[in-house]
């Protein structure tokens, strides 16, 4: 039984997959399949590596890692319902509705404006939906770091107007801040080197964009 029960389980990861693959395809670079990677990568690592919390299913956090970016705002296709996109393909694939209806909040739960809008509802649903806590602090993760500079220009061209300068300003809009965002202990462990690699980026770009004004930075 227990595995018939993990074969079906890796039928539904092993489609999902596929779907994603698929549903991304025609995503810019800063939100391709190889972010989608890292993530599940991410999530399974801080998974595996944070103390057992009841409720916390491994097959949530990784059906939730794959899909967190489906239906994602920027990208949403017309017609599309980013409130039930998740769900209804979970169904379609065969999955109860139980976990169609669990994995689909945690997604919805993901998004950093969501966050700072209304904090205290993200804290209750992480309470029962504890994979939320995995899953955003991977995506977070992911957003910042050596690839998380590399991303942020990759979407500025892709999808902006805004210039390199311009850009520089989401690190400290945002970027900076989710270190102190982090629900895990192994994401704010993770988060803190990301960022110290950020803040090292942010002076050379200080001391080199200097010289357009004129006053170089001292090294």
């Amino acid at each position: 039984m227990a595995l018939t029960e993990n074969n079906a389980e890796e039928s539904l990861v092993s489609s999902v997959t596929e779907y994603v693959k698929s549903y991304m395809s025609n995503y810019d670079g800063s939100h391709d399949f190889n972010h989608i990677e890292r993530v599940v990568g991410l999530s399974k690592y801080i998974h595996a590596n944070s103390p057992e919390t009841p409720g916390r299913d491994e097959q949530v956090v990784v059906l939730s890692a794959l899909l967190h970016d489906v239906g994602d705002k920027k990208y949403l296709r017309p017609g599309e319902d980013a409130s039930t996109l998740v769900y209804e393909l979970l169904l379609s694939l065969g999955a109860s509705e139980q976990l169609a209806k669990r994995v689909q909040t945690v997604c919805l739960g993901v998004s950093y404006s969501s966050e700072i809008k209304d904090p205290a509802r993200v804290q209750d649903l992480i309470k029962s939906h504890p994979e939320l806590a995995v899953v955003q602090d991977a995506d977070r993760l992911d957003a910042i770091g050596s690839i998380g500079i590399g991303r942020v220009f990759t979407y500025s061209g892709a999808r902006t107007q805004r210039s390199m300068a311009s850009s520089i300003e989401h690190f400290h809009d945002k970027l900076l801040r989710l270190e102190s965002m982090m629900k895990t202990d192994i994401g704010r462990e993770l988060a803190k080197a990301r960022t110290e690699r950020m803040q090292e980026f942010l002076k050379w770009w200080d001391e080199e964009a200097a010289f357009s004004s004129g006053l170089p930075v001292a090294a």
